[in-house]
């Protein structure tokens, strides 16, 4: 919650703290893990197409580890993410989302300043109590899924998820 709190604090108008925070939480759940998988990073996605340099980034990064030091915090535009990624430029943090490899991936969460939490899950986030791990249709670069999947061990971390096949 904390984390969520620091970002909010950046008022930023379109953003989610997304990807691993959300889905790992979910995953953490459904395999009864009593404390929170270690995460490699905590993204915080936002949309800002009015500076596409990596300055805003980098300030929004330091000013969050201000906030909360212990969190690896990564930060990214997606105003210009789809330069990275040989995609038509994204409209909004929600649709880059939405292109992300795995739809359990495809998730993000916000604290609203009334404290409820506004969700941005392109396919639903029952997909990701399934517990099975899908590649994106609209992004589906196979050889990318599989290295993600073997690099991030996610078999053995949460052993009841199911691959395609």
């Amino acid at each position: 919650m904390d984390c969520l709190k620091a970002a909010r604090q950046l008022q930023l108008r379109d953003y989610y703290v997304a990807a691993g925070f959300l889905r790992n939480a979910i995953w953490d759940h459904l395999h009864n893990v009593p404390t929170s998988t270690p995460l490699d990073d905590l993204d915080l996605v936002y949309f800002d197409d009015s500076d596409l340099s990596m300055e805003p980034e980098q300030q929004l990064s330091m000013r969050l580890n201000q906030l909360q030091p212990d969190v690896p915090w990564q930060v990214r535009n997606q105003a210009r993410m789809h330069l990275m990624h040989g995609h038509a430029p994204y409209q909004n943090t929600a649709e880059a989302i939405s292109l992300w490899i795995e739809i359990q991936t495809c998730v993000g969460v916000r604290l609203e300043q009334d404290d409820s939490f506004s969700f941005c899950a392109a396919y639903g986030l029952e997909q990701n109590w399934s517990l099975d791990v899908q590649l994106n249709p609209q992004n589906p670069k196979a050889e990318l899924f599989a290295k993600r999947i073997q690099q991030k061990d996610w078999l053995k971390l949460w052993p009841k998820l199911r691959l395609p096949g």
